[in-house]
C-alpha cells in the first residue's frame, strides 16, 4: 500500500518506519532540522535493544501524498486544522486519514475538513521521542486500538489493522474508539497538563503527596465531565489510569517533552477542551481551570 505519515516526529515516524520495513512505499512529511537529517542519512528508529534504518521518501511538499491511499495523520493537534486543509487541496479523495492524535476534539475538526466518511481513529500507547534530529528512540511495547468513524469504513479499519500486524505492532479493532479515545484521554489530561506545569516525570507526580492529590483530583474532573456526555468513565478506570502509571516512574509526558524544548503545548486538547466543555454542561473544573489558565500564561511566553 502506498502510505504517508503527515507528521514523522516520535508517533509517525516509529510507526511509518515499520510499515516501510514490512514491504509498503511510506512518504515521510517532516521539517527543518529533523527532515534534513532523514534526508541524509534515512530515518533512525533505536527500538528496545534493535537499530532500525529506513529510506523512503522524506519531504516538506503536501503535494507528495497525491497518490497515496493511507495518510497516518500525527501531526500536534495545534496543527490538525492547517494539515487537514492541506490534505484537503490534494482532491484525493480515495485517501483515508487514521488520525493516532492524542485527546477527542480532533476527529470533530478532521470530519468537517475532510469528511467522517474517510476518517479512522486510532489510540495510540507509545513510548517514543525524538532523540535528534532523524533518531527517534522507542522503548517498551507498541499498542494501538483502531476504530471507524464510519460503518462504510469498517472493512477498510480490518484491511489497515492487518497492515499494522503484519509489521509486528500489536492492534485490536473497536466499534466504539470515542470510549478508547476518552480512557486514553482520561490520564493524559491527568498527568500531562501537571508535569508541563511542575516540570515533574509521572514519577514524581506519582511520589508526592500534594501532586498526586491534584492530579487525582484532575482526573475525577475529567470522569465527570465525560460521565456528563455519557462517556462511561467508571471508578476502575480512575484506578487503573494510577495503578498503570506505576511502571513510568522516569516518564516524562508529551506536553512536558514539548515545553522543555521550548515548542508549543497541546493545551487545548490535553486540558483546554475539558475545561470548556466542562463549562458548556454545568460541570466545574477547579483543578484543570487552574492548569489551563496556567500553561496558557506560560505559552505567551514561551
Amino acid at each position: 500500500m502506498k502510505i504517508a505519515v503527515a507528521g514523522a516526529g516520535a508517533v509517525g515516524g516509529y510507526f511509518g518506519a515499520l510499515l516501510k520495513k514490512a514491504g509498503h512505499d511510506v512518504v515521510f512529511l517532516a521539517r527543518g532540522k529533523h527532515l534534513e537529517a532523514m534526508k541524509k542519512s534515512g530515518l533512525v528508529v533505536k527500538t528496545n535493544d534493535q537499530l532500525l534504518t529506513i529510506d523512503g521518501v522524506f519531504t516538506d511538499k503536501i503535494e507528495d501524498f497525491a497518490d497515496c491511499e493511507l495518510i497516518l495523520f500525527c501531526v500536534k493537534s495545534t496543527d490538525t486544522e492547517s494539515t487537514a486543509e492541506q490534505i484537503a487541496s490534494l482532491q484525493n479523495d480515495r485517501a483515508v486519514v487514521l488520525t493516532l492524535q492524542n485527546g477527542v476534539d480532533n476527529e470533530e475538526k478532521l470530519a468537517q475538513i475532510l469528511g467522517g466518511k474517510r476518517l479512522l481513529s486510532a489510540a495510540t500507547y507509545l513510548s517514543s521521542h525524538v532523540e535528534e534530529p532523524g533518531v527517534i528512540k522507542h522503548s517498551g511495547r507498541a499498542k494501538l486500538v483502531i476504530g471507524a468513524l464510519d460503518e462504510s469504513l469498517i472493512s477498510f479499519r480490518d484491511k489497515v489493522a492487518d497492515l499494522f500486524r503484519q509489521a509486528e505492532i500489536f492492534v485490536k479493532t473497536t466499534d466504539d474508539i470515542m470510549l478508547d479515545k476518552w480512557k486514553k484521554l482520561l490520564w493524559n489530561a491527568t498527568f500531562n497538563p501537571l508535569a508541563a506545569l511542575s516540570k515533574a516525570t509521572v514519577g514524581e507526580i506519582m511520589e508526592h503527596k500534594e501532586l498526586r492529590k491534584t492530579a487525582e483530583n484532575a482526573c475525577r474532573e475529567v470522569m465527570r465531565v465525560a460521565n456528563k456526555i455519557g462517556i462511561p468513565l467508571d471508578e476502575e478506570m480512575f484506578h487503573r489510569t494510577f495503578a498503570n502509571s506505576g511502571a513510568a516512574l522516569k516518564h516524562k509526558p508529551s506536553m512536558l517533552q514539548d515545553r522543555l524544548k521550548g515548542k508549543r503545548m497541546e493545551i487545548e486538547s490535553l486540558c483546554g477542551f475539558i475545561v470548556k466543555k466542562g463549562r458548556q454542561i454545568g460541570v466545574e473544573t477547579p483543578v484543570l481551570q487552574t492548569l489551563y489558565s496556567n500553561l496558557l500564561f506560560l505559552e505567551t511566553h514561551r
